[in-house]
């Protein structure tokens, strides 16, 4: 009952109540499939309702589908001629729908809306990250960089030591997760300097990368020196330097990484923009840095971010075009923004005071419309997904354990991650 009481909600803070028969009184029903939080639809429906009333025509109607297994369930439904007319895809999601064809190309109907619809106020990393064989495939709503270097003013403050900074170095990064890391009487450790699942921003950040290429990737680079060099930097974090917390201290201190960084637990946790709501709703100062460059200068790291695509066996193409529009349009990405829950993928929205002029915590968000340049999102590869939890997440969690060496591991992984890339899907 409870799991039926949450889809309720859902249904009725998106405004949908009973489906609408389709052509029912000329009106165009439009169905959204979505993975988000009550939140979220909240959001979007406030969104809308404007919108809404305006085209009184078309009736959106979300349907809530849960993150996990959100492919497999769309696909089901496309096989089984019940499928939405536009789905929500995050930038991973993306690569599956994109090289199964059942995407729209949405390149003609952007054309048709220019200048009204311009292409050219949306991030071009993300743009292009959703354009697949030259064809706009979904809209973006947000991007999402693994920028952002959360960190405990209260934390800082007690030790006298200075507030990180955009212009840090990876030096920086280990001297002060060591000297903010603190152990009790009984030589436990009571805090730690620094937490992160995003390996990948260890080899991005140090010249390192994936595969060689992200668009069409025939072989790893895991085992490039610098990609070696920066797994190693970020395990030693943990294994060598016991500055950054293993999943076995979480069920010691029974709380997550959020909860230790907000009691103090965790100085600096590096993840991306979305953390935001949970952090506001705890009572403590707290900001952002953007993750450091390595010694050497070099500056990357991953990349997320959300979309919204016309399913190719929609019969309601043109009405879901205005509904995507209305989706990505300006008011409904403020709306993210100033929620704390998303960068908006619009440049003019990013820049304004909904987000980069927000006086809200974190006070150093608009550092992330500077990040997007250095964005490097996931290879571009049906089975990529597959390759990294069958073959590399389990050799690389041997070294963040401190079993292995990067190196080895690297050794290890590279040719069965070599033949999964030349294998069709």
């Amino acid at each position: 009952m409870k799991g039926f009481s949450i889809l309720l909600t859902i249904f009725v803070l998106a405004g949908c109540g009973p489906s609408v028969e389709p052509g029912a009184q000329g009106i165009k029903e439009v169905k959204v499939s979505f993975w988000g939080t009550p939140e979220e639809i909240s959001i979007i429906t406030e969104a809308l309702a404007p919108w809404q009333k305006q085209h009184p025509g078309i009736k959106i109607v979300f349907e809530h589908t849960p993150y996990t297994g959100y492919i497999s369930k769309v696909l089901t439904r496309i096989a089984g001629g019940a499928a939405p007319d536009i789905i929500a895809t995050e930038v991973d999601y993306f690569v599956t729908f994109a090289t199964k064809g059942v995407l729209e190309d949405l390149t003609p109907y952007a054309k048709a809306d220019s200048p009204e619809f311009d292409t050219s106020d949306f991030f071009p990393q993300i743009l292009d990250r959703f354009t697949y064989q030259g064809k706009l495939l979904a809209v973006p709503r947000d991007i999402a960089p693994f920028a952002c270097v959360f960190y405990n003013k209260k934390v800082f403050d007690q030790a006298h030591l200075p507030y990180p900074t955009d212009d840090w170095n990876w030096s920086d990064l280990l001297r002060l997760a060591r000297e903010l890391t603190q152990k009790d009487g009984s030589g436990r450790i009571s805090r730690y300097g620094f937490y992160s699942w995003a390996w990948q921003d260890f080899v991005y950040g140090n010249g390192g990368g994936l595969v060689d290429n992200v668009k069409n990737p025939a072989k790893t680079r895991l085992d490039d020196d610098r990609s070696v060099m920066g797994l190693q930097f970020y395990a030693d974090l943990s294994a060598l330097y016991e500055a950054m917390p293993t999943p076995t201290a979480f069920t010691n201190f029974g709380m997550g990484a959020d909860r230790m960084f907000a009691n103090g637990r965790i100085a600096m946790f590096l993840s991306g923009i979305w953390e935001t709501p949970q952090f506001r709703n705890y009572d403590f100062e707290w900001d952002v840095a953007m993750f450091p460059k390595n010694d050497k200068g070099v500056r990357a790291f991953g990349a997320g971010g959300t979309g919204y695509a016309i399913l190719k066996s929609s019969k309601r193409k043109k009405a879901a075009w205005e509904v995507i529009k209305a989706l990505t349009g300006p008011e409904g990405q403020r709306r993210f923004a100033q929620r704390g829950l998303a960068q908006p993928a619009r440049i003019s929205v990013a820049e304004s005071d909904a987000f980069a002029g927000d006086p809200s915590a974190p006070q150093n968000k608009k550092m992330l419309n500077e990040a997007v340049q250095y964005a490097v999102f996931s290879p571009f590869h049906p089975k990529w997904r597959e390759i990294e939890e069958k073959h590399i997440r389990p050799k690389l969690d041997l070294v963040f354990n401190g079993k292995k060496t990067a190196a080895e591991a690297a050794q290890e992984l590279a040719p069965e991650v070599n033949a999964q890339l030349r294998q069709p899907e």
